[in-house]
């Protein structure tokens, strides 16, 4: 997992509330567990304008010039700014696959389903809960804006805006140092790496037809 950085990023902005993962990436791309290729499916329904298929050839497909992630310069977006329970419905992983395939980094919204915030993490993607109000304002700034930016300082728990003004957002300490450090499940267990090795050898030099 990447280390997260300090980074500013434009943002795309989708106006609704309650999306749910199915909209992020919908089920018949759900086959793979590589983790990878799933950002040109990233809001399909919403994104093309005709049905798609897995192991189809998406750059065929009839793109929808509403949806904002078709248009420049949202198409190279690293923030997605959403309304509240962001993520809710079916507990597919896929969702936060597709969104960090498509090259976002962090999601800024007043909330988020439990199991999606919890598999951000676990990816290296950064869920942002801010107040409502502070949500209101940042749509408000990015629909005044062809080409908003945010930068996000996640050591120092900050989102600032082009006019300098911060806002604080909240974190779980040991989170924040996994995203940090690029640490994942298997990157922490491999942090005890000799120690791990080290009982292996003891435990067969005990018990050698085990081996």
């Amino acid at each position: 997992m990447e280390k997260f950085t300090t980074f500013n990023g434009i943002v795309a902005a989708i106006d609704r509330p309650n999306i749910d993962t199915d909209a992020i990436i919908p089920k018949q791309y759900l086959k793979s567990i590589k983790r990878s290729g799933f950002g040109v499916n990233l809001f399909d329904d919403w994104r093309y304008l005709d049905p798609g298929e897995p192991g189809q050839d998406h750059s065929q497909r009839r793109l929808n010039p509403e949806f904002v992630l078709n248009r420049d310069p949202y198409q190279q977006a690293q923030i997605l700014l959403a309304r509240e329970n962001f993520a809710c419905g079916s507990s597919r992983e896929h969702a936060v696959w597709a969104l960090m395939d498509f090259g976002i980094k962090v999601v800024i919204a007043p909330g988020y389903a439990d199991i999606f915030y919890n598999n951000s993490f676990k990816n290296g993607l950064l869920p942002i809960a801010l107040d409502a109000a502070l949500v209101d304002r940042l749509f408000s700034e990015v629909e005044n804006s062809e080409d908003y930016r945010l930068t996000i300082d996640l050591e120092s728990q900050l989102v600032a805006t082009p006019d300098g003004t911060e806002m604080s957002f909240e974190i779980d300490e040991f989170r924040k140092y996994c995203l940090l450090n690029g640490l994942d499940d298997i990157g922490l267990t491999m942090q005890h790496a000799d120690s791990i090795e080290a009982f292996e050898q003891q435990y067969y030099e005990r018990l050698p037809w085990l081996k």
